[in-house]
């Protein structure tokens, strides 16, 4: 579908995804460097992170709505945008550890997320980094049922929720928080490389 040919909330809604990609996809890859992984890791993780919802594209009749908020049996068939997410890239050639990056990008470290609650060190290594930046952007961004989180606000919630995440990334992520490297979630979005604007494309292509 040409973008010029979407309704507006439609419109409205794909920028917000493709901008939630990017501040994910940057704080992780601060995440990574600060944990000492190679450019080549970080590469990937860029790319990983811009792209983990884009299988949201795939179910654009339930998030797609002007309604407030998803009802419970919905939900169910909104989890699968991990696996669509997983298709569209693997049809696309991106390489084997940014596909389980995506995959698995809603895992919890005590094993209670999805899709295959995986627990620990069975999830890759990328997808727990991706599980505390996508929290932690969802939580600071404004939703059509909330309004944003403030950064101390996110930062509790997630300490509440601590088991859900590797600890040796949620505590380079709160190393980032306080050392004057992050500038607030929406200043990741006047910062785009090169690399993260080569994979906004691929949104369109999939709508």
């Amino acid at each position: 579908m040409e973008s010029d040919t979407l309704p507006d909330h439609v419109k409205n809604l794909v920028s917000e995804e493709m901008y939630h990609g990017i501040e994910v996809s940057s704080l992780a890859v601060m995440i990574a460097e600060e944990l000492g992984e190679s450019k080549s890791f970080c590469d990937d993780l860029s790319v990983a992170g811009v792209l983990h919802d884009i299988g949201k594209m795939k179910i654009n009749q339930y998030i797609f709505s002007e309604e407030d908020t998803l009802v419970i049996e919905r939900m169910k068939y909104v989890r699968q945008h991990s696996l669509y997410s997983y298709e569209i890239l693997n049809k696309a050639g991106y390489s084997k550890n940014i596909l389980e990056a995506v995959f698995y990008h809603h895992e919890n470290y005590n094993g209670t997320g999805y899709p295959d609650g995986l627990k620990g060190e069975e999830i890759p290594w990328m997808a727990r980094i991706l599980r505390t930046c996508d929290v932690f952007a969802a939580l600071t961004s404004d939703r059509s049922y909330r309004k944003a989180f403030d950064l101390d606000s996110a930062v509790q919630i997630m300490i509440d929720e601590f088991a859900d995440y590797d600890m040796d990334v949620f505590l380079s992520f709160q190393r980032i928080l306080h050392n004057g490297k992050f500038k607030g979630i929406y200043s990741l979005r006047n910062n785009i490389s090169g690399l993260q604007m080569e994979q906004l494309a691929l949104f369109e292509k999939v709508i």
